[in-house]
């Protein structure tokens, strides 16, 4: 069987899979993606080998509006930004991916060129699927089908919540939200990406953003690092009192679809 590779503007599918030596020294397991550590024993081991891992360094597209995916890409302990992308090249967050999911959802739904783009906002590990390999366990009917439908709904869920977040809430709700996201994504408090980039993932640039991020901070919710662009969370519990309602529904969605691991 022929390879598959990747059309993309950033070469995603040309990214290096870390031989084992290396793999083991980075620390990252399967498992620690929430949706391959629901497979059962038997259907964990049977995809093993099928999945590398491959680093994925802040800013990386992982797919391109057009593009065709080549793999999917299961998060550790990076973050990735599904984006909607409009014809001025402008774009906004419309779902954020961590270690609870997976990357390349139209893979096992229809297959077709994705309409957005995927960025590495946190850089960390993912492993990565061939598309192929993929589709046929999806097309196998058994666990990891089941799993990533259940997903599906989820993210969809997700998606449709942060439209209305933007429309509805504040600049600084929407950073609460997107905050709490990130953090339950990641296992880290501290966040690492550039004040342009969380911009675009709230589709809004400049003083408003910047104001809300010095609000959050003067009251000890956050510190941020202009310079190095990272963000350190505080006080989980003040961010949660001033996230708008989007944040608690998206999750309980996910509590509620997603089992827990099979380990």
């Amino acid at each position: 069987m022929q390879t598959q590779t990747a059309t993309w503007s950033t070469p995603a599918g040309k990214i290096p899979a870390l031989p084992a030596g290396k793999a083991m020294s980075a620390r990252q397991w399967p498992w620690q993606n929430k949706l391959l550590a629901t497979l059962s024993e038997a259907e964990y081991e049977r995809l093993l080998p099928q999945l590398e891992l491959v680093p994925l360094p802040l800013g990386l597209a992982l797919g391109e509006p057009g593009g065709h995916h080549g793999y999917a890409y299961f998060p550790t302990n990076s973050l990735v930004s599904l984006l909607s992308v409009m014809e001025d090249g402008s774009a906004a967050e419309i779902a954020v991916v961590g270690s609870e999911g997976m990357v390349g959802m139209g893979l096992f739904m229809d297959g077709e060129p994705t309409p957005g783009r995927a960025m590495v906002q946190s850089a960390g590990y993912a492993y990565r699927l061939k598309a192929d390999v993929l589709q046929a366990e999806f097309r196998h009917g058994g666990e990891l089908q089941q799993v990533l439908l259940r997903y599906a709904r989820a993210l969809i869920t997700q998606t449709a919540l942060t439209a209305v977040c933007k429309r509805k809430h504040s600049i600084e709700q929407q950073l609460c939200r997107w905050l709490l996201l990130s953090l339950d994504r990641v296992p880290s408090s501290v966040l690492s990406l550039s004040p342009e980039l969380i911009g675009t993932m709230l589709g809004r640039r400049g003083k408003p953003m910047a104001d809300a991020a010095a609000r959050l901070q003067a009251e000890g919710v956050i510190h941020y690092n202009y310079t190095r662009g990272k963000i350190t969370v505080l006080d989980r519990s003040k961010l949660e009192a001033r996230v708008c309602e989007c944040f608690p529904v998206i999750e309980k969605e996910f509590a509620r679809l997603l089992p827990k691991s099979a380990g």
